[in-house]
C-alpha cells in the first residue's frame, strides 16, 4: 500500500511539473517586487529629505540676502571700504540737441 501512495505523489509531481515550475517563479517575482519596492520607497523617502533640507537652505540664504541688501547693512558695507553715502541730490546731465542728431 504504501508503494502505490508514494508512486501516486511522484506521478502526480512529474504530471503538474510545470505548473509547480509556473507557481514557484511567481513566488520569485513577487519576492523580487517587494525588495524593489522597499528599495524604491526608501529612496524616494531619502530624496524627500533631501528636498526639505535644500529647501532650508534656499529660505536660509533668501532671507540672508534680504537682511543683507537693506540700505542699512549696505551702508555699513560702503563705510568699510571708505565710501559715504550722498549728502546732496544728484545732478542731472542734458546733452543739447545738436550733437545728438548725427545724420
Amino acid at each position: 500500500m504504501e508503494k502505490i501512495k508514494s508512486s501516486i505523489k511522484y506521478t502526480w509531481i512529474l504530471k503538474h511539473f510545470g505548473f509547480l515550475v509556473f507557481l514557484s517563479v511567481l513566488a520569485v517575482i513577487y519576492i523580487a517586487n517587494g525588495h524593489w519596492a522597499d528599495n524604491t520607497i526608501r529612496d524616494i523617502n531619502i530624496n524627500a529629505k533631501k528636498v526639505k533640507d535644500m529647501e532650508y537652505e534656499y529660505k536660509n540664504l533668501k532671507s540672508l540676502e534680504m537682511y543683507r541688501s537693506r540700505e542699512s547693512q549696505v551702508t555699513q558695507a560702503a563705510a568699510a571700504l571708505g565710501l559715504k553715502t550722498a549728502t546732496e541730490p544728484p545732478v542731472k546731465l542734458e546733452v543739447p540737441e545738436s550733437t545728438t542728431s548725427r545724420n
